[in-house]
């Protein structure tokens, strides 16, 4: 197996993780609406999850291991992907703030400030700053 074999099969396994670890956010209500289930089909592309893998994850979501990012920096380059998806085509209609609260605390943010850093994020995205400025714009808000 070679070095590069290793990076992608990390690559991809990171990013199972990830996106079984927002099913299981998803499915914290015990249902997945229509709007997650789009959500979830735009999520899976982006992250490359195969169909197969994909129908593996929704059907056994528990079974999976979660790895939450460990580092702020982490946390904060997730959270810019997910808000910026979760803007794109206004695809979770009014139930965006919802959704992502959610996925910002199953991020590791603190549940108590999981409105104002939503709220803070969707302002940042839909003015489409750069992820520099989204990030020191989250970090100020934090301190």
């Amino acid at each position: 197996m070679s070095i590069s074999d290793l990076f992608d099969s990390g690559f991809r396994q990171r990013n199972q993780s990830h996106f079984a670890a927002i099913v299981r956010v998803a499915m914290s209500d015990g249902v997945i609406t229509d709007e997650e289930k789009a959500f979830l089909d735009r999520l899976a592309r982006n992250l490359d999850i195969s169909e197969t893998d994909y129908k593996e994850i929704l059907k056994n979501y528990a079974s999976h291991a979660i790895n939450p990012p460990t580092s702020y920096e982490r946390r904060l380059e997730r959270l810019f992907d997910l808000a910026r998806m979760v803007v794109v085509d206004n695809q979770l209609g009014e139930n965006q703030p919802t959704i992502l609260g959610r996925l910002v605390v199953g991020l590791g943010f603190r549940t108590e400030n999981a409105k104002y850093i939503v709220d803070k994020a969707l302002t940042l995205v839909k003015e489409e700053v750069d992820f520099d400025t989204f990030a020191e714009g989250i970090k100020t808000m934090n301190r």
